[in-house]
């Protein structure tokens, strides 16, 4: 099965650090979702949950995840990195086949 989304190496480093050190119990798996935002607009949730109904399971890099059926069209072509600075640190969505927005347009 092709997995609508893609996690960068860096972003796996910092899940698998996540499930050993917050003791996340072992039945558990990632859990990928869309929350909808304003004007139209979605934001992306991560955590570790059980499987319940309606979720679609896949396995990248050995992680098991999972995806509501409902938010995989969502998050079709989805990368999962982790961006950190002296600013700030978290995981970052971005779809690389959607073209740039020019503010200028």
């Amino acid at each position: 099965m092709v997995t609508p989304i893609k996690i960068t190496a860096k972003a796996l480093e910092e899940i698998k650090n996540i499930m050993a050190t917050k003791n996340i119990p072992v039945e558990y798996s990632l859990r990928i979702g869309v929350k909808g935002g304003g004007c139209g607009g979605v934001s992306y949730a991560l955590g570790f949950d059980l499987t319940k109904e309606g979720d679609q399971g896949y396995e990248i890099e050995g992680l098991a995840v999972l995806i509501e059926k409902k938010h995989v069209m969502f998050l079709m072509g989805m990368q999962v990195d982790f961006h950190e600075s002296n600013e700030a640190k978290g995981f970052v969505f971005t779809n690389p086949d959607l073209p740039k927005r020019h503010d200028n347009q």
